[in-house]
């Protein structure tokens, strides 16, 4: 993030991310102003709020993709959620602060992840003398024998040797050997004291009668390959500071962390009520104080949301950004509208991001020999026939060029491996001949494209 200008931050968005300049300038200039706000006077910086952005533009034109590329360009804990899966205090469902929580998971397996990096080379011995322990169970760690019971040793320091001689010549990878691996059921148990959902409540609950039975420990026999990874993790784990890692995550989540509200526009009330509206206002409600700022109680510790970058997004087909609570309106200052996308833009998105469709299906079947090539017109086609159909149906942006995209190349991917070695030249007429009849039947292509 540092030394990144607004310029340089769309430049590196511009790789991935086809026209939208406003919305592009609009983040790289709320990014930018974090970098400032860290580097004012302590009694300045915290009454510097950041500015929160409203997104507003049809699906697939890029409201999303700019910002989990922003996240991955400065490294900060980043999470996308739907405002539509979240429910008013008292009815059933996830409460709003659950957002502030997976963010802050999201940071501590960031920061544990890095430290775990930094230690690896460290950690090597470790792993080492324990898989030569599965190889040899009567050795020692420390390379000197054990014996069984005050008569010869079992093992010879000299086979230790050996064995961990061909350890490192990789000869015995394909080797088994019996480890003991915790089981993990992906939720944790502290969810529980944290104020979880229900699922990690009772996931929770499962986790700490395991731990008091002792089942949460199981056998397994595996490759000396897998077994060192198994190791490496427990090792890892063990050498790293807990307390430390939550620390530095919660300042970077507090700091930096950015979170991306997708859908918001579906909890946007009419001046009509209704019981569904007087909810989804409820929803509002709650978000407001995270907005606004306010201390989230997590397992890894109390969380301020003040400087978090919150990003709101929604299509407002149905309604409009001044359908949402004043309150919530005046916490996102920032307003972005993103245009449809044209067949220009749908042209460049084939062909020039670093992720293309095209590169990507290229690569795709070069896996299995055969080499596509794409002509000038085949392009020119597929973006015409992605604007038309957008025109006539539903407008899903960029998407709808995955499904034209996989029904052009539907039976060659099929067929690939009897086309092993060949190119396939995919032009206009190819196009048409797999979309042409698809396209001129509105009601065939709502269902299929």
């Amino acid at each position: 993030m540092e030394g990144l200008t607004p310029k340089q931050i769309v430049e590196k968005l511009d790789q991935y991310i086809i026209g939208q300049e406003k919305a592009k300038r609009a983040v790289a200039v709320a990014l930018r102003n974090r970098l400032r706000r860290i580097q004012l006077p302590e009694e300045i910086r915290d009454e510097v709020a950041p500015k929160n952005i409203l997104m507003i533009g049809p699906t697939g034109v890029g409201k999303t993709e700019i910002a989990r590329r922003l996240a991955k360009l400065v490294n900060a804990p980043f999470i996308k959620v739907e405002a539509t899966k979240y429910t008013e205090v008292g009815y059933v469902g996830r409460d709003v602060e659950s957002m502030v929580r997976d963010l802050m998971a999201v940071g501590f397996n960031n920061v544990k992840k890095e430290m775990e990096e930094s230690m690896r080379k460290e950690s090597e011995p470790k792993v080492e003398e324990r898989l030569l322990d599965l190889l040899l169970p009567g050795s020692g760690e420390d390379g000197a024998a054990k014996d069984d019971g005050g008569n010869k040793p079992v093992v010879s320091a000299e086979t230790r040797e050996k064995f961990r001689a061909m350890l490192r010549s990789g000869s015995l990878e394909e080797r088994e050997v019996e480890v003991s691996v915790k089981k993990s059921r992906g939720a944790p148990s502290m969810g529980i004291i944290a104020g979880g959902s229900l699922d990690d409540i009772q996931s929770g609950m499962m986790d700490i009668q395991d731990m008091l039975s002792g089942k949460n420990v199981k056998k397994r026999f595996v490759s000396v390959r897998e077994a060192r990874k198994i190791i490496s993790e427990e090792v890892l784990d063990s050498m790293i500071d807990a307390d430390k890692v939550s620390d530095i995550a919660r300042e970077r989540v507090e700091q930096s962390g950015i979170i991306f509200i997708d859908e918001i526009d579906k909890i946007a009330t009419k001046n009509e009520s209704s019981g569904g509206q007087v909810s989804r206002e409820g929803v509002q409600r709650d978000i407001l104080p995270i907005v606004e700022g306010s201390k989230v109680n997590t397992k890894f510790g109390v969380v301020d949301t003040t400087h978090i970058l919150f990003i709101a997004a929604g299509a407002f087909s149905l309604s409009a950004p001044s359908d949402l609570i004043p309150e919530l309106q005046g916490r996102f200052p920032l307003r972005v509208e993103l245009e449809s996308l044209t067949k220009s833009d749908f042209r460049r998105i084939l062909l020039e991001p670093k992720n293309a469709l095209t590169k990507q299906y290229t690569a795709l079947l070069e896996t299995e020999g055969v080499k596509i090539s794409f002509t000038d017109d085949a392009i020119e086609r597929m973006s015409f026939l992605a604007e038309d159909v957008n025109a006539k149906s539903e407008n899903i942006g960029a998407r709808r060029l995955h499904t034209i995209m996989e029904k052009v190349l539907e039976d060659i991917s099929f067929d690939a491996d009897e086309h092993s070695g060949e190119t396939i030249t995919v032009d206009a007429g190819y196009v048409d001949e797999k979309l042409t009849g698809v396209v001129q039947d509105q009601d065939l292509s709502r269902y299929i494209l």
